[in-house]
């Protein structure tokens, strides 16, 4: 069992109250969990402030309490560490506690608007085949070996985070790829980790719910990379208005990627249907079956990766040429009468979403028409629905408005807020209808023989939130099941 002075390895500590030569059985943020011999960190969250807690983690059997804020009386029994930020703190202690598995892997970040997932994904798919035993840390699932479950948020909490790391470890995993989302770094849920690699795929509106400004939103992702050892290498998309700006702080080992300009890693779309990307990598002709721009982006980001990584570029292209992205990305079926495309994608952002249907234009073949299905989440940055309602029906023939996961929100509201971007030649468009499911069926039945028809936002999820409540509803099993109710 660890002691406490150990755990506190790195923490910036501004006072101690008690012995640090204590044993130290759990780590929590959760009072509700405390056992006997536990340190409970008291954190200050949105909803709730860990320091109303404290008392109810002393009784429940802490030995330890980190905080920011002394309580008005201290249990001699127990040891206090105050601490400036508890956030960075709990990263540190969650790091040591687990016996620094980060050290053990080579741990590649991913950060960006878009692309995460799908290039977190592809990594560890890639280095699978390539005969290492990986873990992945991603939106959709984490992944230790061939075993996964599903992920609750893009990003877990410092020490969820580093217990996921340590079995990871300990299931001899030697490469581990993951997501880091601008929320996770701002609280510090990444710190203590060390990092071999790190990747940016770009910077579009999102977040400013929490983060408020773009600026801050930047100085987030940016702050992944300035805090990279040197011995790292970080890889950023030269395309990206701000991908040298992410960079120009770091003292890792600095590599770009482009489809536009000179880069270490550059590449150059030759063909983009529905039958995949021919691509030239470096002077490599490829023929890859992800399909778009943005993926021929994520393609070299993950090249990139690969060869700092020490593998072989030949072997890294056939491999690569092999494989399908991540569940709800650009997901695409075809339905067996009409021969209908229906594409699921989780674009939930303005630039996403405007990725999504620019690549849908260029694999028009003729007259076919697009139709969208889209709405927007509740409780999340409300400036981004009128411009995505906008985007939805300037780049589609129809559009259906609908409820996402509304969570606390009224639908209604949503809906309503995202009307607001439309102007008169948008509103000619647009068919609002609350009822997803309904609003997929509709999409269906507008549909004719060769139309495209993309249900955009929710992506690879499985369920719908309302009220706090996750209901199941998986957009690829009702299209499925609409080609089918319709005759399609």
């Amino acid at each position: 069992m660890a002691t406490l002075q150990d755990i506190l390895y790195k923490v910036h500590i501004e006072a101690v109250y008690g012995s640090t030569n204590i044993p130290i059985g759990d780590v929590q943020l959760d009072s509700r969990k405390i056992t006997n011999c536990a340190l409970f960190v008291a954190i200050r969250g949105a909803v709730s402030d860990g320091h109303d807690f404290i008392a109810k983690a002393i009784e429940l059997g802490a030995a330890a309490i980190v905080c920011e804020e002394l309580p008005k009386t201290l249990s001699e029994k127990v040891t206090y560490i105050l601490v400036k930020s508890s956030h960075e703190a709990l990263g540190f202690i969650a790091h040591n506690f687990y016996g620094e598995p980060s050290k053990y892997v080579k741990l590649v970040g991913v950060t960006g608007t878009n692309g995460k997932t799908t290039v977190a994904t592809i990594l560890y798919k890639l280095f699978s085949l390539l005969g290492y035993k990986c873990g992945l840390v991603s939106t959709v699932q984490n992944i230790i070996g061939e075993e996964g479950q599903e992920a609750e948020r893009t990003t877990p909490d410092a020490v969820s985070l580093n217990a996921l790391i340590r079995k990871m470890v300990d299931a001899k995993c030697t490469h581990v790829f993951m997501e880091c989302s601008s929320i996770a770094i701002e609280q510090d849920r990444i710190t203590g980790l060390q990092f071999d690699g790190a990747l940016f795929t770009n910077l579009t509106l999102d977040h400013l719910d929490y983060h408020k400004t773009f600026e801050n939103y930047l100085k987030a992702k940016k702050r992944f990379f300035d805090e990279l050892p040197s011995s790292a290498f970080a890889i950023s998309n030269m395309d990206d208005k701000n991908g040298q700006v992410m960079l120009q702080n770091t003292t890792a080992h600095k590599y770009y990627y482009s489809l536009r300009t000179i880069a270490d890693f550059k590449g150059k779309i030759l063909e983009n249907g529905l039958t995949g990307l021919e691509m030239s990598i470096n002077e490599r002709d490829v023929h890859f079956r992800l399909i778009g721009e943005f993926n021929a982006y994520n393609l070299l980001a993950v090249y990139g990766a690969a060869i700092c990584l020490g593998e072989s570029k030949d072997e890294v292209l056939r491999i690569l040429s092999m494989l399908s992205g991540a569940e709800g990305r650009f997901d695409y079926q075809i339905s067996p009468i009409d021969n209908i495309v229906g594409i699921v994608d989780y674009a939930h952002t303005p630039d996403a979403l405007e990725n999504v249907l620019s690549t849908i234009k260029k694999l028009r073949k003729g007259s076919e028409q697009v139709i969208t299905v889209v709405g927007c989440g509740g409780d999340r940055d409300r400036s981004k629905r009128p411009i995505m309602a906008n985007d939805a029906a300037t780049m589609s023939d129809r559009v259906i408005l609908t409820s996402d996961n509304p969570r606390s929100e009224e639908p209604s509201a949503i809906l309503r807020e995202m009307e607001a971007g439309l102007n008169s030649a948008g509103r000619r468009k647009v068919i609002t209808i609350e009822d997803r499911r309904e609003a997929i069926k509709t999409a269906v039945s507008l549909a004719n023989q060769g139309d495209i028809i993309l249900v955009a936002g929710k992506g690879h999820e499985k369920y719908q939130e309302v009220k706090g409540v996750k209901h199941h509803f998986d957009d690829k099993e009702v299209l499925n099941e609409m080609f089918t109710l319709l005759g399609k």
